[in-house]
């Protein structure tokens, strides 16, 4: 059985289905700040746990071969949103899973980092980085994320052989759909408002995948052999892209569909991030390579949305930050008021 935290999340209710698809039985962790309507499709097929990973029971790992760990705070925003609960849920949390993991002999761990920890500003050398580059992240989310994966590392031998994937910036459509995130924004943009406005003249670099490809990634991770994968970083993208050419790429499927839609690019800023990645130690020693460019993940949001699919764009669910902010807005009010009724 595969134990999956985060599950119900952008990323997790695509892996839970393809791990179905595969045969995995399913447990599910995950405290359903979301919901769980991406897993209604699937709910009879998994085992689905609401729990706080801040609070971890050991007894979720009963009868559990491997995990794939995608729980906690996902951007920069959320990061930012709450520096304190970023450091906790995603690098104390993290280390305490794979301390437990460790103790139950669960060799196989798949751990979602982010291909952030390699940004160096708009304004720095534009290398091509690999898994061995020295990186110093800046943002919270970044340094969270970089910091668990040295806690996981140290964790590493006989009995514990993670994998961390470093993650490029997903795009695509997931049944827990988001629309922060570079790709499905621009998406959101064109349906909503006609016009893709890309800041800093379009010129950051960001390595880019689709979720069905990080879905598919870890399937293919958990059928390699540890000694090959095991207590190791590999990048994880389809493509490095820049921003004004993921601009032109939405404009091209949309006027392919019958919509016209304008690109305004603004420039004066160099805040932006900007990094390039390497997949060739991901090539080469799992064998893996995404299929699903930006182009056809963006004409299936285009077929979702125009079936009326997530096609109301104003809900905060679809927005992490907005999502959490209205959760603590309410969660305040109530601790004065008390119940609702």
């Amino acid at each position: 059985m595969i134990l999956v935290t985060g599950g119900a999340g952008y990323i997790g209710t695509v892996v839970v289905r393809e791990l179905l698809n595969h045969g995995f039985a399913v447990r599910l962790v995950d405290k359903l700040l979301f919901g769980d309507e991406g897993l209604e499709e699937v709910k009879n097929r998994i085992e689905c746990i609401q729990g706080d990973l801040c609070q971890f029971d050991p007894a979720w790992l009963d009868g559990i071969d491997s995990v794939i760990h995608l729980g906690g705070l996902s951007n920069d925003p959320m990061a930012e949103f709450n520096p304190e609960a970023n450091k906790k849920l995603n690098t104390e949390a993290t280390a305490i899973l794979g301390e437990h993991c460790k103790r139950k002999k669960i060799k196989r761990f798949i751990f979602a980092s982010s291909c952030s920890i390699y940004d160096r500003g708009l304004l720095a050398e534009d290398l091509l980085q690999d898994e061995e580059s020295p990186v110093e992240p800046r943002a919270a989310y970044a340094v969270s994320k970089y910091q668990a994966e040295q806690e996981l590392l140290k964790l590493s031998g006989p009995d514990f052989c993670p994998t961390l994937f470093r993650q490029g910036t997903v795009y695509g459509w997931s049944p827990r759909m988001r629309y922060d995130l570079v790709v499905n924004t621009f998406v959101k943009s064109a349906f909503d408002k006609g016009i893709l406005t890309v800041h800093c003249g379009g010129e950051m670099w960001r390595p880019l995948i689709d979720v069905t490809d990080i879905a598919r990634a870890y399937i293919v991770c958990l059928q390699s052999d540890l000694k090959t994968i095991g207590s190791q970083i590999f990048n994880l993208s389809y493509k490095n892209y820049r921003i004004l050419e993921l601009a032109h790429w939405v404009r091209k499927v949309f006027r392919e569909n019958g919509m016209d839609i304008e690109i305004e690019v603004e420039y004066g800023s160099t805040r932006g991030r900007s990094y390039r990645i390497s997949t060739k130690k991901t090539e080469q020693i799992i064998g893996f390579r995404p299929q699903v460019s930006v182009e056809e993940s963006i004409q299936t949001m285009v077929k979702k949305i125009q079936n009326g699919i997530h096609a109301d764009f104003n809900n905060p669910k679809y927005y992490n930050i907005q999502w959490i902010e209205l959760l603590c807005m309410a969660e305040n009010i109530l601790k004065k008021t008390g119940g609702i009724l």
